[in-house]
C-alpha cells in the first residue's frame, strides 16, 4: 500500500507542477487544432451554391411568416366584431363607431358609406374594402344607383357643354334656332320659345326683353346676350291709342284685362289723349312697363 502511495502520492509543488503542464498541453492542442480548422475547413460566402441555399432558407421563411399571418376571407362589414376589426387594423374609436351605428339598426350597404360612418382611412379602405361582400340585392341597387348617377352626369354634360355650331349671324333678331342652340345649357325647347316670344314681340327692342322668355334663367339669357345684340330695332307699326279696339289693345303683350280696362276708362274720361305719355296718369299704372307699351301705341 506504501508503494502505491509512493508512486501517485504528491506534494503541494509536484501537484502545481503537474497542473501547469496539462495546461499548457490544452492550449498547445487548441492552437493545433485552431490552425488546421482555419487552413482547411475555410467557408466561402461567395459560394453559388452556398448562396443559392441561403436564398431557398430566406424563401421558405417568407413563405411560413405570410403563412402565419391571419387569412382575410370575404365578409359583411356590418358584421364586424371587436376580434375582427382589430385583426382589419381598426382603433377602438373606429369599431365602436360602427358599433354604435349598427344599434340604430342600420345597415352599411357600400365601402363610402362604410368610411363615412368609421372614419377609417383611405390607405385603409383601399386594404379591406376589396373582401366587403354585400348582400346581392344591395350589388344590385348600387350598380342601378351607380349607373342613374352616371347617366345624369353625362347628360348634364352634354347638356351644358358648348356645341361647335357655326352662327349664321349675332343679330338676335335674326337668329335662328340653331343659331342659339350654339350657346350653353339651349336646347331645341329654349330655342324654338326664344324665336316664339320674339315673334309676339315683333322682335327684341331691348336687351333685357330677352329675360321675359318664359323658363330661362337669368344665367342662360346672359350668355345668349353676350353673343347676340340687338344689331338693329325692329319697325313696329303703332296704333293710335284713341282709336284702338278693347281686342286689338289686349294683344299688346305688356297688356292684360285690368290694365286695359283702366286705359279705355281712362279715355272715355278725357275723350282724348293728346300725348301717349298721359298713359302714366292713370292709376294703378305699370309705370315700370311703360317704355315697352308704347313700342306699340301712339297719340294722334
Amino acid at each position: 500500500m506504501n508503494i502505491f502511495k509512493s508512486h501517485f502520492w504528491y506534494n503541494k509543488s509536484q501537484r502545481n507542477g503537474i497542473f501547469i503542464l496539462v495546461l499548457l498541453i490544452i492550449i498547445v492542442q487548441t492552437f493545433i487544432f485552431v490552425d488546421v480548422f482555419t487552413d482547411d475547413e475555410i467557408i466561402n460566402t461567395n459560394n453559388p451554391e452556398l448562396v443559392a441555399f441561403q436564398n431557398q432558407i430566406d424563401s421558405l421563411k417568407a413563405i411560413e411568416i405570410e403563412n402565419r399571418k391571419p387569412k382575410v376571407y370575404p365578409f359583411n362589414p356590418n358584421y364586424i366584431t371587436d376580434y375582427k376589426g382589430e385583426q382589419l387594423g381598426m382603433s377602438l374609436e373606429e369599431i365602436d363607431r360602427l358599433l354604435a351605428f349598427r344599434k340604430t339598426n342600420k345597415f352599411i350597404n357600400s365601402k363610402e358609406e362604410f368610411q363615412n360612418i368609421t372614419k377609417v382611412s383611405d390607405s385603409l379602405l383601399n386594404k379591406i374594402s376589396p373582401y366587403f361582400k354585400f348582400p346581392d340585392w344591395v350589388v344590385k341597387q348600387n350598380q342601378s344607383s351607380n349607373s342613374s348617377r352616371n347617366s345624369i352626369e353625362s347628360f348634364t354634360e352634354n347638356s351644358y357643354k358648348k356645341k361647335e355650331v357655326k352662327i349664321s349671324t349675332t343679330d338676335i333678331n335674326k337668329a335662328t334656332a340653331e343659331d342659339f342652340q350654339s350657346i350653353s345649357g339651349i336646347g331645341s325647347a329654349f330655342s324654338n320659345r326664344i324665336i316664339k316670344y320674339r315673334s309676339k314681340l315683333q322682335g327684341f327692342s331691348f336687351d333685357d326683353q330677352l329675360y321675359e322668355v318664359w323658363g330661362l334663367d337669368k344665367e342662360i339669357a346672359d350668355k345668349v346676350l353676350s353673343v347676340f345684340k340687338i344689331d338693329e330695332k325692329p319697325i313696329i307699326k303703332k296704333v293710335n291709342i284713341n282709336t284702338i279696339e278693347f281686342k286689338q289693345l289686349l294683344k299688346n303683350p305688356y297688356v292684360d284685362y285690368e290694365l286695359c280696362k283702366k286705359i279705355f276708362n281712362y279715355r272715355d274720361e278725357v275723350a282724348e289723349l293728346q300725348n301717349i305719355s298721359e298713359l302714366k296718369h292713370i292709376e294703378g299704372f305699370p309705370v315700370e312697363l311703360y317704355d315697352r307699351i308704347v313700342l306699340y301705341l301712339e297719340a294722334k
